[in-house]
């Protein structure tokens, strides 16, 4: 039993006539009135646990947007139940307002909408919905918990969108532009057409030249039905705080932009989540699927703070690209790399894929290196300066076996990705 404000109100008043009349008789048969009213009252207030709460299902949503989830609830009984229902979620599930107002008679249903602003990607799943119901004299109360099951998937943001049309505007510039002039081998073969002049002499096809009795050149296009395995860390190295969100947010936007990019290019793009063990893998999709399918692989990933398995990455890299491609590894390019074993991993790799390592940096890491206002800043810029010399000697290594590398700021870290796969891909290195 759950007494209300009315019961309250109700029991103060046989208080106030005690303090007015002094007798403590009438006190004591107030409050045994006050208990047989409440009892009556409860006894009359329907049963909660008897009210059928459905939910319809959820889907997924990225985490700047905005869901909404639904509770239909019905009546089954003879009497008009009226009460409060709470509709409980994870508190980074934004759920307000997640009280409603109860009003239903016999045999009646209604849908309740609870809003949604999820403020961590992931799976955000719901706690308990509690109906609370009053009697007909709202003195006393009845309630029940019970779960109704309902599981938000709340994909990455995806912030990286906003530099997808500019990067799409130079990859429509390589394949329209006039490729007699690129004859590398990383280019396709597209087409033929007449010879003009200041067309490249090497880019003459003799042999259609013979049928046709003019010049015929030929022409030739980015290469296209490219792999590309895109490899995220998500080790104790992805859990690093940078800008004040963890390493591997960056690393998922990156990886988002790319696989945009890439599947707009024709190209076919693999995703892997690993750092002790393979966490998420995302294979088999082409076009826009396949940025849908890497958004709910890398949605409900979390860093572990384990060290990350490199050799692990190098089997699942045999293992799916079986002809030369592109390997995008995500990752903090850090002098604990060398112990893990990272090097010799990317040196291995290097000499039958083209490899790009991008790492992103710390921002508040340049700040400690111009500290110098009092004496122990000194000692923490020389650290910050020994740290960053590390980092840069173990970029060092890692370009020796003809790997790629790219370090930047978490926010330029996508672009940064996006520009380097464009430059291979116009470069015929793919």
């Amino acid at each position: 039993m759950i007494l209300t404000g009315r019961a309250v109100l109700l029991v103060a008043l046989g208080i106030a006539a005690l303090a007015l009349t002094g007798l403590p008789e009438y006190l004591l048969a107030w409050g045994v009135a006050c208990l047989a009213v409440f009892l009556v009252d409860w006894l009359l207030t329907p049963a909660p646990s008897r009210l059928v709460v459905q939910r319809a299902p959820l889907g997924s949503v990225r985490l700047s947007q905005q869901a909404r989830t639904r509770l239909t609830v019905t009546n089954p009984g003879r009497r008009t139940v009226r009460g409060m229902l709470r509709d409980a979620w994870q508190p980074s599930a934004g759920a307000r307002p997640n009280r409603h107002a109860l009003l239903l008679p016999p045999g009646e249903s209604v849908r309740l909408t609870t809003r949604l602003h999820p403020t961590r990607r992931g799976h955000r799943s719901t706690d308990w919905v509690t109906v609370r119901l009053t009697g007909p004299l709202r003195l006393t109360s009845r309630q029940f918990s019970a779960p109704v099951a309902g599981v938000l998937r709340v994909l990455p943001e995806f912030r990286s969108r906003r530099h997808l049309p500019s990067r799409l505007a130079r990859l429509r510039e390589m394949d329209g532009r006039a490729a007699v002039n690129v004859r590398g081998p990383g280019t396709e073969f597209d087409s033929l057409r007449e010879y003009v002049q200041g067309d490249d002499v090497r880019a003459i096809d003799w042999r259609a030249t013979a049928r046709r009795q003019e010049l015929v050149v030929r022409t030739w296009r980015p290469e296209r039905d490219r792999r590309i395995l895109v490899v995220v860390d998500t080790s104790r190295l992805a859990a690093a705080r940078l800008g004040g969100e963890p390493r591997l947010d960056a690393q998922i936007e990156a990886a988002l932009l790319l696989t945009a990019l890439a599947t707009s290019a024709g190209d076919r793009v693999d995703l892997v989540a690993v750092d002790a063990q393979v966490r998420a893998r995302a294979s088999e999709h082409k076009g826009p699927a396949a940025l849908s399918a890497v958004a709910e692989a890398l949605g409900p990933l979390d860093a572990r703070l384990v060290e990350p398995d490199w050799p692990l990455v190098a089997r699942l890299v045999r293992g799916t690209l079986s002809q030369r491609g592109l390997v995008v590894v995500l990752t903090a390019i850090e002098p604990a790399a060398l112990e893990s074993g990272l090097l010799d991993v990317v040196a291995a790799l290097a000499g039958t894929h083209q490899v790009l390592v991008a790492g992103a940096l710390d921002p508040g890491a340049a700040a400690l290196t111009r500290a110098r206002a009092e004496v122990a800043d000194l000692f923490t810029a020389a650290a910050a300066e020994q740290a960053g010399a590390e980092r840069a000697e173990v970029a060092r290594l890692l370009r020796t076996g003809g790997t790629r590398v790219l370090e930047c700021a978490p926010e330029e870290l996508a672009p940064g990705v996006a520009d380097a796969y464009l430059a291979l891909k116009a470069a015929g290195r793919l």
